[in-house]
């Protein structure tokens, strides 16, 4: 028996639109893609809508828009879709009544409570096959059952390899409801069989339905496709991600700042690793050296500090150009081109002060010292702030010392003529702290907390030489008369 159709191969995605679009669904989308690319095949996206009571419109919209954000584009000729679920319930019906048709189901008319009693009498939990052999037909509240095979049902999966099922611990199922409608397990099958989907690649949580997803395949199609079923996402207690618990939502880490193909390289890495020891590989790499038969079976852990490392690393890959272009929603809250999908965040000044080519100059510094773009405000909020946002405990430590009041004096009174550069910035504190007895890191405080507002940010000097002399000494006046 073939296991898949002759011609072009084709994945698919299959998501709920029921939420925000969670990370672990963006790594199985990324497989499909990647394995598209790479067999010059097809990714069909699916937008599984048959839950009307939790599915609504910007769900699928928010679905498009963040694998558009990490590259898999609705443009691409190696996509296709949406498709919506909905749209093929005839054909779901169609496929249940063929079965029932060829003999390989029959309704049943037990109620759950029935089916409880018996169970409870005979000591063995869930349906008995009772209604196989009594050939009901159609009727108000009789649901269709598909009829399982005795022997075992064997899944060749592409990570897990050969895995069997017991087929006398798999009850006859249900395909249609006592109602008409149709289960997820025949919806979802004959929606690949309605798209001609080859592969099917997706979390491992679906392994336990792919024994009954085999016998309908088997049952309407005389093939299966390619499975594989990758390793579930876990936090760092080892537990599967939740919604409810984690941070899991794609749109989240987009919104703080994490750069699309930082997110891809990383989600790649989880299950899989590039061959040798650099993970941090472009995406190239990826579609080139990518395997199914090389993704591990443990679970991965989805690690929040490292995925902002890979970040790092990938913000300082950047020319300056692209950084600030990248920077422009977070520090004029206007979505740009360059930036990502959804609603920008917003800047914490006034639109009028921001000038770009003052944070140009300042960029460079910034840039090495951010691990997420959402960083990079309160790097430089300080040149686009009308004062200072002074932080109040940054503020007292640094003034503590008896010396700190008389030595920014000292400071000021020299900064207020002369060369105004990093350099002479630099060696007038210098020379403040020998005079002091206080070395150059200590007294650095005092006045970073002054022109800042806080103790950390990027270097003292190249900041005050792009603040300017008049603002510079405006603010620390003002640290002066606070600190008495």
């Amino acid at each position: 028996m073939s296991n898949v159709v002759n011609g072009t191969p084709r994945y698919r995605f299959a998501p709920s639109p029921t939420g925000f679009f969670h990370v672990g669904g963006a790594r199985t989308a990324l497989y499909n893609w990647i394995l598209a690319l790479q067999t010059n095949g097809v990714f069909v996206l699916r937008i599984e809508d048959t839950d009307e009571s939790r599915n609504e419109p910007q769900w699928t919209q928010g679905i498009i828009d963040a694998l558009a954000w990490i590259g898999i584009n609705g443009n691409d000729p190696h996509f296709e879709g949406p498709y919506f679920q909905s749209a093929n319930a005839a054909a779901h019906v169609a496929a249940a009544h063929r079965l029932f048709e060829s003999g390989r189901a029959y309704y049943c008319d037990l109620t759950s409570e029935q089916i409880q009693e018996r169970a409870k009498a005979s000591g063995k939990p869930g349906y008995d096959g009772f209604s196989r052999d009594r050939n009901l037909e159609a009727g108000p509240g009789r649901v269709l059952r598909f009829r399982v095979p005795e022997g075992v049902t064997v899944v060749h999966d592409e990570v897990r390899g050969r895995v069997e099922f017991d087929n006398a611990t798999l009850e006859d199922f249900v395909l249609l409801r006592g109602n008409g409608s149709p289960i997820f397990n025949l919806a979802n099958v004959v929606d690949d069989l309605t798209m001609n989907i080859t592969h099917v690649v997706r979390a491992e949580e679906h392994l336990p339905n792919t024994p009954k997803q085999q016998m309908l395949w088997e049952a309407l199609a005389g093939r299966v496709p390619v499975w594989a079923h990758v390793p579930v996402l876990v936090n760092e207690q080892r537990k599967k991600l939740s919604k409810r618990r984690d941070k899991v939502a794609l749109e989240q880490y987009r919104d703080e700042g994490v750069l699309p193909e930082a997110m891809v390289n990383y989600l790649m890495t989880l299950g899989w690793a590039p061959p040798g020891d650099v993970e941090i590989v472009d995406f190239a790499t990826i579609v080139r050296e990518f395997k199914l038969s090389a993704v591990n079976h443990s679970s991965a852990f989805f690690d929040i500090k490292k995925l902002n490392s890979f970040n790092g690393d990938y913000i300082r890959k950047l020319s300056i150009d692209q950084f600030v272009a990248a920077c422009d929603p977070w520090l004029t809250g206007v979505r740009t081109a360059v930036a990502a999908v959804g609603d920008p965040p917003s800047a914490p000044w006034p639109a009028e002060r921001f000038d770009r080519s003052v944070f140009l100059r300042i960029a460079p510094h910034v840039q090495t010292r951010v691990a997420l773009l959402s960083e990079v405000p309160a790097m430089v909020d300080f040149l686009f702030l009308p004062d200072a946002p002074i932080d109040s405990v940054a503020f007292d430590k640094a003034f503590a010392a008896q010396w700190a009041v008389p030595a920014l004096r000292a400071i000021r009174d020299r900064i207020s003529v002369g060369e105004w550069g990093s350099d002479a910035l630099k060696a007038v504190v210098e020379a403040v702290g020998v005079e002091h007895g206080v070395k150059l890191g200590k007294l650095q405080a005092p006045l970073r907390v002054a022109t800042t507002g806080r103790s950390v940010g990027p270097p003292l000097f190249e900041s005050l030489e792009v603040l300017g002399r008049d603002e510079t000494l405006r603010r620390v006046d003002a640290a002066l008369t606070r600190a008495g």
